[in-house]
């Protein structure tokens, strides 16, 4: 029995259904939105820009993980306490540091994270200048003595 085939046309409305989808958040559970939808969005915002501290690598919206639902909870109800976007991301940085913010401020502290990739890409670079200046010479082409001795090693029985 052969497998249907996907038409063109379905296959476009697929692809065009996929993009527009959207990125996926990880507020799955209707309970931890906010009733009023302005409100709900400027928290979905405030989330956006701080790091859950479990996946490091994800935002606070993002991130499936129970630290971070704990994390949206708290900006929720910081939001609906009347808190603006600065003062619920100035809480969360005082509470968890710089690196809870997935942009950190660029102050002294924090000058090294910000230069990070310069400083990777020159010790790359470095590191490649020093491995090319130091190539191994090409060996040395064999002695009359040495080419005779590979002969008689070589030569078949």
């Amino acid at each position: 029995m052969r497998a249907p085939m996907m038409g063109a046309g379905a296959f476009v409305l697929l692809a065009g259904l996929t993009l527009w989808a959207g990125a996926a958040r990880a507020v799955s559970d209707p309970a931890e939105m906010m009733p009023d939808r302005a409100r709900e969005l400027r928290a979905e915002a405030i989330g956006q820009q701080l790091r859950c501290l479990v996946c490091q690598n994800e935002s606070v919206e993002e991130s499936d993980a129970e630290l971070a639902r704990d994390l949206r909870r708290i900006i929720r109800q910081r939001v609906a306490a009347g808190d603006d976007d600065k003062a619920v991301i100035a809480w969360m940085t005082a509470r968890y540091g710089d690196f809870v913010r997935l942009r950190p401020p660029f102050r002294p502290l924090t000058y090294v994270l910000w230069a990070s990739p310069l400083l990777a890409l020159g010790a790359g670079g470095l590191a490649s200048w020093l491995a090319f200046r130091r190539r191994a010479a090409p060996p040395a082409p064999l002695s009359e003595a040495e080419r005779a001795r590979l002969a008689s090693l070589t030569r078949a029985p």
